[in-house]
């Protein structure tokens, strides 16, 4: 008789309302984990891994829902669990090491009491005498050097690979039964990746914890997993062993991500999957890939290059010594105006409104000078027309 495995995922549909749609990001996937085993989910991204692993816990995006098939975690159907079940079920029997550490962190409180918080919830007070004490020892299981100082740390004064450690600490606080780690290596080097992972599965060895390992990496999966299940656009393409899958792989996008992982000795033409020649995508300069459609444009090129050449040949540089030999001379005071550059120039007195003659000192000048010319002009037209100028005084 066949062992019930511990997480039963048939016919998985995830989908997610937006504004264009219905978009459906994971289409009828079958996945199922054993206790005690370490399963891979491989694939580029945005193929679903992490939202397959979003179901599995039911923490999805308030515009996401399992549309179809079920998921089943130690004889409990997770898509018909109440949310309290569920609050229950996470932490204590299914935890989860996401992507950013930083991110999944409360900046704002120690890294100690927020591991004394998931005790608190999930962990019953008889079982812990103090919460204190089953926190430092909870870090220094994830090997932090010095756990009682960083007991006391804030986030943002650990270093990224620490932060994961805490994170890690956080998940394996309460001894869960499947751990899921969602790409718990990356933007770490690769130093502190192999130090990461094999703390992952000395701890969940030493528990008998089952583990779903989120990866693009072939080869953290082919070192520490015992399945792999390659995903190809919301789709399980290929399940098999590990040593089986890297082997002799069955599905074509299978060998093209084993092909596309790089390798010592191996050029960018080795890369290329089988069904694309080389010669379809030359690499000896990325200006011959376009060299038909190029030589199409050249001659407009040329036609535009010219006129552009043209049109600069003929513009004047604005230096300050040009601009001077271009200004008129001023010879006499009523031209004062003409030494203000046409740029810095304000506007005709008539156009001057009160407010701007009373904030410009320039512009009130200007009108000031304007009405001077006026009464002059009027001055001189009465003195040669003292008739007209009495009957306009009348």
């Amino acid at each position: 008789m066949t062992a019930q495995p511990l997480l039963d995922v048939q016919d998985l549909t995830v989908e997610f309302t937006t504004r264009r749609g219905i978009v459906k990001a994971v289409q009828h996937v079958n996945i199922s984990v054993a206790k005690g085993e370490t399963l891979a989910i491989v694939g580029e991204s945005g193929s679903g891994k992490s939202v397959t692993s979003y179901a599995v816990m039911r923490i999805l995006d308030r515009a996401g829902r399992i549309a179809e098939g079920s998921v089943m975690f130690s004889g409990i159907d997770v898509k018909a669990a109440t949310e309290d079940q569920m609050r229950d079920l996470r932490g204590r029997e299914v935890s989860m090491i996401f992507q950013n550490p930083r991110a999944a962190l409360n900046p704002i409180r120690k890294v100690g009491d927020q591991i004394e918080d998931v005790l608190r919830t999930h962990v019953q007070q008889a079982q812990v005498a103090d919460h204190g004490e089953k926190a430092i020892e909870a870090l220094e299981q994830v090997k932090i050097a010095r756990p009682r100082e960083r007991y006391h740390a804030y986030p943002f004064e650990l270093s990224g690979g620490m932060c994961q450690r805490v994170v890690i600490a956080l998940a394996l606080a309460c001894n869960p039964q499947l751990l899921i780690a969602d790409e718990p290596t990356t933007g770490l080097d690769v130093t502190t990746q192999k130090a990461v992972m094999d703390l992952i599965v000395e701890l969940t060895k030493r528990r008998a914890m089952s583990t779903i390992l989120i990866t693009h990496d072939l080869g953290l999966a082919a070192a520490y997993c015992d399945r792999v299940v390659v995903m190809e656009k919301g789709r399980v393409v290929e399940t098999a062993n590990a040593a089986d899958i890297f082997a002799n792989p069955q599905h074509p996008y299978t060998k093209k991500l084993m092909r596309a992982t790089p390798r010592l000795g191996v050029n960018l033409r080795d890369l290329l999957p089988e069904d694309e020649p080389a010669a379809a995508v030359p690499f000896a300069s990325p200006r011959t890939r376009g060299e038909a459609a190029a030589s199409q444009l050249r001659p407009r090129a040329r036609r535009v290059r010219g006129t552009l050449q043209a049109s600069c040949s003929r513009r004047v540089p604005l230096t300050p010594q040009a601009w001077r030999a271009r200004r008129p001379p001023s010879s006499s005071s009523t031209s004062w105006s003409r030494n203000i550059p046409a740029r810095a120039r304000p506007p005709r007195s008539e156009n001057c409104s009160a407010a701007s003659r009373r904030s410009s000192p320039t512009c009130s000048a200007l009108s000031t000078a304007s009405a001077s010319r006026s009464a002059m002009a009027r001055a001189s037209a009465s003195s040669a027309n003292p008739a007209a100028a009495n009957r306009r005084r009348r």
